[in-house]
């Protein structure tokens, strides 16, 4: 695991915003989870970050992080199964 400021993932990467993958992961009535992938020297990394539900909700990216942990990921193709109707 690697570990980027958030000042830099913000300021410097514009992130969450130009994340090459950026995806609901959970929500409750507060906050909003996501999962993002992002390029940062031709490596591809993950993290997560969370935001208010609502506008009520005062909640930035990484807004109780200092530092925000990132692990390496590469682009892999997957075959899955699953259940569907049958028609």
């Amino acid at each position: 695991m690697i570990y980027f400021t958030k000042e830099f993932l913000k300021d410097e990467l514009d992130l969450p915003f130009r994340a090459i993958h950026d995806e609901i992961m959970d929500s409750n009535r507060w906050s909003t989870q996501y999962e993002i992938v992002f390029e940062h020297e031709g490596k591809f990394y993950l993290t997560h970050y969370s935001v208010g539900a609502t506008e009520q909700q005062d909640e930035s990216p990484w807004e109780y992080e200092d530092r925000v942990g990132c692990t390496e990921v590469e682009l892999k193709e997957v075959v899955v199964k699953q259940w569907v109707v049958k028609q």
